[in-house]
């Protein structure tokens, strides 16, 4: 089975709309273990006017839980990390330290409302890479201004942006016109990673394995090994890709 990184979970217990508690996370964590995930980058909300998680909190929580993970025999590394949710706040957040990057690295996580405009998201990441770090565009296939103009994303990768899609997207599962985009960004090379976006144990699990090998089988055993591991460890490194 070949290897995965996951950079996009909600896996940690109790902190988000994601696991409610440790024994739903242990269960996230073996079915991303039975998926060839062997690291994972927990990525709790932040969002604004919210009761958002401290970075020293997120990191204990991510000791927490890997602690937990380890007694349950899950051989999976786990770092601490942040979906934020873009904001006037941000950039003032990101420069005083009150978000966490990707595994410590310069390398954000950063999504928007489904409903805003291409102009909103591009003025957004200029934002982010102003305070100093390198913007990952968080599931892109949900925005629906760039959905309707593809060449969207090849301008947002020239400003130094990077993209991110759910497997569960590639996979068909919110309808064949996300996975027709998904898997139209893929085949012109346009997608930087494959994540889980995972909530739960059930509807929203850390399944990746068959989307591994959906694009492995359409796209080149190549470039899936860039999008679902290479790349993902180049932001733990923190490596510019």
């Amino acid at each position: 089975m070949l290897s995965s990184i996951d950079i996009h979970c909600h896996i940690m217990p109790g902190v988000d709309d994601g696991s409610p508690d440790m024994e739903t996370s242990l269960r996230m964590l073996q079915i991303s273990e039975r998926n060839g995930i062997e690291q994972v980058i927990l990525t709790p909300h932040h969002k604004p006017m919210h009761h958002n998680v401290s970075p020293e909190h997120n990191r204990l929580y991510c000791e927490r839980l890997q602690e937990n993970a380890d007694k349950a025999g899950i051989h999976i590394h786990l770092y601490s990390g942040n979906e934020i949710y873009y904001s006037d706040e941000t950039q003032r957040e990101l420069e005083k330290g009150k978000i966490c990057t990707l595994a410590g690295s310069d390398y954000v996580l950063v999504e928007f409302h489904p409903t805003n405009p291409y102009k909103a998201i591009h003025n957004a990441i200029y934002q982010v890479q102003a305070a100093g770090y390198i913007p990952i565009i968080a599931h892109i296939e949900r925005y629906s201004d760039i959905v309707s103009h593809a060449s969207y994303v090849e301008d947002l990768i020239s400003m130094g942006c990077l993209v991110q899609v759910n497997a569960s997207s590639v996979m068909g599962k919110y309808g064949f016109g996300i996975s027709h985009f998904t898997k139209k960004l893929l085949k012109n090379r346009l997608v930087h990673f494959v994540a889980t976006d995972a909530h739960d144990n059930l509807k929203r699990a850390p399944e990746i394995l068959d989307c591994r090998n959906y694009v492995a089988k359409k796209y080149g055993q190549g470039y899936s090994d860039k999008v679902f591991y290479t790349n993902p460890m180049s932001v733990i490194r923190n490596e510019m890709l």
